[in-house]
């Protein structure tokens, strides 16, 4: 029987880019996200064992029906992706509370209502794993971004604390932190960080991370996270290894507008 990945903010983008891969790689994959149609262009175009559905994250009665429509479908459900999210930047105090909101409710609701309404399906496989989409704004709070840094910073406690917690059933959740990925959330993104650093990731770079987990034999030694990128990864280390004074520098060297 194949295995089968269930994403979340599917239709483009990077969660695209994972369908895309783990379809090829001969898994089920069941493509969610708020715009039906888009969703179900692209499992149209992959074929019958793509399943594409509607979901509001911060709906969790909408995840519940998913999810269990998909793993009926799909015979089990063994890998949940919480990909869906979105990016507000700009002046913290110019942006509109309402876009703050927002921003907590889908990125850090949106992983919490996937995790919570998918175990009871997840403990029932033979193999299950969470992937959960954080951010390099989560190793230093950024200017700019600051309600998306916040939300990233969530979701990496999300995933450490169920990390630790699910070991009991036999299910890692992992995260994935790159950097700024050419995609449409970033088109007309308005931060100085951006500027700065440049944007040299893909969506595909991210699905292949995502693959290497998902195919990586479960050990201790595999960490948490998962830096994506040669610039996430130097700032993931001095995170850890330099004060915080020294990281608070380095993120206003990189955050300071020209």
């Amino acid at each position: 029987m194949h295995q089968s990945i269930f994403i979340s903010g599917a239709a483009q983008g990077i969660g695209a880019a994972i369908a895309r891969l783990f379809y090829q790689q001969g898994y089920k994959v069941g493509i969610y996200d708020l715009n039906e149609a888009l969703a179900q262009e692209l499992a149209t175009q992959l074929g019958i064992n793509a399943k594409a559905g509607k979901l509001d994250v911060c709906q969790y009665d909408q995840w519940q029906t998913a999810l269990q429509e998909f793993s009926e479908w799909a015979g089990e459900l063994n890998i949940l992706v919480n990909n869906a999210g979105v990016l507000y930047s700009g002046d913290f105090v110019k942006t509109d509370i309402s876009a703050h909101h927002r921003t907590i409710d889908i990125n850090v609701k949106g992983v919490l209502n996937g995790c919570h309404a998918a175990l009871p399906l997840l403990r029932k496989a033979r193999f299950a794993r969470v992937i959960n989409l954080s951010s390099a704004s989560a190793i230093y709070g950024q200017a700019d971004l600051v309600s998306y840094s916040a939300s990233k910073f969530a979701v990496r406690g999300i995933t450490e604390g169920l990390d630790v917690e699910w070991e009991q059933y036999g299910i890692r959740v992992l995260d994935v932190m790159p950097l700024f990925v050419q995609t449409a959330m970033i088109k007309d993104m308005d931060a100085a960080s951006i500027q700065n650093i440049g944007v040299s990731l893909t969506p595909q770079n991210v699905a292949d991370e995502i693959l290497t987990l998902v195919k990586t034999k479960d050990s201790i030694f595999t960490p948490t996270h998962t830096p994506i990128g040669l610039k996430t990864k130097i700032m993931y280390q001095l995170s850890n290894k330099s004060p915080q004074f020294i990281n608070r520098l380095s993120n206003i060297f990189i955050s300071r507008k020209s």
